[in-house]
C-alpha cells in the first residue's frame, strides 16, 4: 500500500488537463465540448452502440450505462404511463435514454453539448422509431434534439433527467447546475452521478495512472450528501434512490420531487 501511495503521488493527471485546456481555449466546458466532438465522440459512440469493436472495460461500461437507463425508465414508469409526459433529457449523448422514453410515448426534448452526439442521436432515433407521417394516430413522437450545454437549457417539463453528466462539474458548479435543472422540472428530477466514496476515489486515482485520449477531461465524484443538500437548498427532496455497479462503471441514481 505504501508503494502504491508513492506511485499515486508521483502522477500528475492535472497537468494533462491543463495542457488540453490550453489547446482549446481555457475552460472545462470547452475541453468537454472539444473532446465529445472528436476523440470522445468516437470512443463513446462505440460504448453506447452495439459494435463488437470494444475492449473489456468499454463493454463493462456499456453494460453499466444500459442498466442505469433501464433503472431510470422503470423509475419513471412506476407513477403510471409516460404517454404525453414531457421530459427533458439533459446531456442526451447518443440518445440511449431519449429513444426508449419516446417509445413509451413521452414527449422528449433532448440536448447535448456535443453536436456530433446530437447528430448521432437523431440518426439513431429516426432508424429505431421509424415514425410514419401516414400514421398520425401513433403515440410515438420524435424527440426534439438540440445542441445545448446544461446552462443554456430553459422551458418547463414534467420531468428532467440528467444521467452521468455531473461527472464534468466540480461540486460548487454541480450545486448550481442541480438548482438550475430543478427549476426546469415541475414534478420530478432524476440524476445519476459517480458517488464519492473512498473506494471509488481510489479506483479513479489508479485509473489516472494510465494517461490517454480518454483521460482528456476531468472527472468529478460527488458525495450523495452533497447532492442531497443542493436539492434541499432549492426546495426539493429525494424520494427514491438506486445504485448501478459493474466492474468499471458505478452510478448513484436519485429521484427528487418538490418538498
Amino acid at each position: 500500500m505504501a508503494a502504491l501511495a508513492a506511485l499515486l503521488s508521483l502522477t500528475d493527471p492535472e497537468k494533462r488537463r491543463q495542457q488540453q485546456a490550453e489547446v482549446v481555449g481555457g475552460s472545462d466546458k470547452e475541453v468537454v465540448r472539444e473532446y465529445f466532438n472528436g476523440t470522445g465522440f468516437q470512443r463513446w459512440k462505440k460504448i453506447y452502440g452495439e459494435t463488437d469493436d470494444v475492449n473489456k472495460v468499454q463493454l463493462d461500461i456499456r453494460i453499466g450505462h444500459a442498466k442505469t437507463v433501464e433503472s431510470v425508465v422503470m423509475m419513471l414508469k412506476e407513477d403510471g404511463s409516460l404517454n404525453g409526459v414531457t421530459v427533458c433529457d439533459a446531456g442526451c449523448g447518443t440518445g440511449s435514454l431519449s429513444i426508449p422514453l419516446a417509445k413509451e410515448g413521452a414527449v422528449v426534448c433532448a440536448s447535448d453539448i456535443s453536436a456530433a452526439m446530437v447528430q448521432e442521436a437523431q440518426a439513431k432515433a429516426k432508424e429505431e422509431l421509424q415514425i410514419s407521417d401516414t400514421s398520425p394516430s401513433s403515440s410515438i413522437v420524435m424527440p426534439k434534439f438540440e445542441v445545448k450545454d446544461l446552462e443554456s437549457l430553459d422551458g418547463k417539463y414534467d420531468t428532467v433527467v440528467c444521467l452521468d453528466v455531473l461527472i464534468h462539474y466540480p461540486q460548487d458548479k454541480a450545486d448550481a447546475m442541480i438548482g438550475h435543472l430543478a427549476s426546469l422540472a415541475e414534478n420530478r428530477l432524476i440524476l445519476s452521478f459517480a458517488p464519492k466514496t473512498f473506494y471509488y476515489s481510489l479506483l479513479k486515482r489508479i485509473g489516472e495512472l494510465f494517461p490517454g485520449p480518454s483521460k482528456a477531461t476531468r472527472a468529478y465524484l460527488h458525495a450523495e450528501d452533497d447532492v442531497e443538500r443542493a436539492l434541499q437548498k432549492v426546495g426539493w427532496k429525494i424520494r427514491k434512490r438506486g445504485l448501478t455497479t459493474t466492474q468499471f462503471y458505478f452510478a448513484k441514481i436519485v429521484e427528487a420531487v418538490p418538498a
